[in-house]
């Protein structure tokens, strides 16, 4: 199998996997068959091997340089980074009934949607800001190709679920939206030290989230982003 061949067939597989099990038919007899946990694990594994065999096969295509490398390149995803994973911890387990990724939104308060004010897909934004970041020092053609798709793939998903939400939410789509934009509060308040605590402990895990995958950029992906 060719470098090319390879990378094609990993980015058919990746997408494919994003595409399929989402639509409802076949995500209604995947979670019938698997049931809601065993459904969000098993697509969570693939989604990892998969991600895995792509960055891999897009190592091994061949070197067709777009631009030389420069040092400045690199303090541009060392920069950005830190806000990807902000966006992450800070989203993650909290409801959100306009995106993925949000648990128990039923219990969304739109006169307190904390990052949902300013996205309503802090993930996907997460995942577009990742790609772009790691565009200015990757200017070959196979990665160029790779982190473009992603963020492309991050900021097209986000125009697709506002689509689907709205189809699926009806009149509570715009309803919350003027709720969020109006304040009114709809859950009792929250205590101000808990409030403060979750953000300092998610805020922790984002700085951790950044160490981590500097510390195991190398073991992973076989380059050092800080040398």
């Amino acid at each position: 199998m060719t470098g090319w061949t390879e990378f094609a067939l990993a980015f058919l597989a990746f997408f494919l996997a994003h595409a399929l099990p989402v639509r409802p038919p076949v995500k209604a007899r995947l979670v019938a068959g698997l049931g809601p946990r065993g459904f969000t694990l098993a697509y969570s594994l693939l989604s990892l091997a998969l991600l895995a065999w792509l960055i891999v096969a897009a190592g091994r295509a061949p070197v067709l340089p777009l631009w030389s490398w420069a040092p400045w390149q690199t303090y541009v995803s060392l920069a950005v980074l830190p806000l990807a994973c902000l966006l992450v911890t800070l989203s993650l387990g909290r409801p959100n009934p306009f995106s993925f990724g949000g648990l128990h939104n039923e219990r969304f308060d739109p006169a307190r949607p904390g990052l949902i004010r300013w996205t309503r897909h802090p993930l996907l934004l997460a995942l577009a800001l990742w790609a772009a970041a790691h565009l200015p020092p990757n200017g070959e053609l196979a990665h160029v190709l790779l982190f473009g798709a992603f963020a492309g793939f991050a900021l097209l998903g986000m125009r697709l679920i506002d689509r689907r939400k709205r189809r699926q939410m009806g009149a509570a789509w715009s309803d919350t939206l003027r709720h969020m934009r109006d304040g009114t509060t709809t859950a009792p308040a929250d205590p101000t030290a808990s409030r403060a605590l979750d953000l300092a402990l998610r805020i922790a895990a984002a700085a951790l989230l950044y160490i981590l995958l500097l510390r195991l950029h190398p073991q992973l992906f076989g380059v050092s982003p800080l040398q």
